[in-house]
């Protein structure tokens, strides 16, 4: 009898323990999905340039919660993880800005230059491991 109830022990243990594991999973999943939602909504969304940058800001906002490492030009770099790029291709001079020019050189420039301008998400790219959005490009579609 003794034997009998140590197997069932074991057995509700294991099971509380893959439960566990699997809360874990929905839970991280359910949060993935959220952060990602905030930068999916733009993809083949036609915005305005003003709105372009509220989206650059909230891509710099989370690299830096990250902690997400520069190199020597200001560039957030990919770590695999949760790192958020944003390219911005410009058609006036066929000329492709990371997120950091744009940002670095004044939002407010950005802004008076290309606030009635319109762009649209063409891209989004996932980090392999954590399938968080690692990038995104839009495109000018309006001069």
């Amino acid at each position: 009898m003794k034997k009998i109830a140590i197997f069932l022990l074991i057995v509700v243990i294991i099971i509380c323990i893959i439960f566990g594991l699997y809360i874990n999973y929905k839970t991280n999943y359910n949060i993935y999905r959220k952060e990602n939602l905030e930068f999916e909504t733009y993809l083949n969304k036609e915005i305005y340039g003003a709105e372009l940058v509220t989206v650059i800001n909230k891509a710099i906002n989370k690299n830096e919660q990250n902690a997400v490492d520069k190199d020597n030009k200001g560039i957030y770099l990919n770590n695999d993880e949760n790192s958020i790029k944003i390219e911005i291709m410009i058609t006036d001079n066929d000329t492709i800005y990371p997120m950091e020019i744009i940002y670095n050189g004044g939002t407010q420039n950005f802004i008076s230059n290309y606030r009635n301008i319109q762009f649209k998400c063409v891209d989004i790219k996932y980090h392999d491991t954590t399938h968080k959005v690692k990038y995104m490009l839009f495109e000018q579609i309006t001069e």
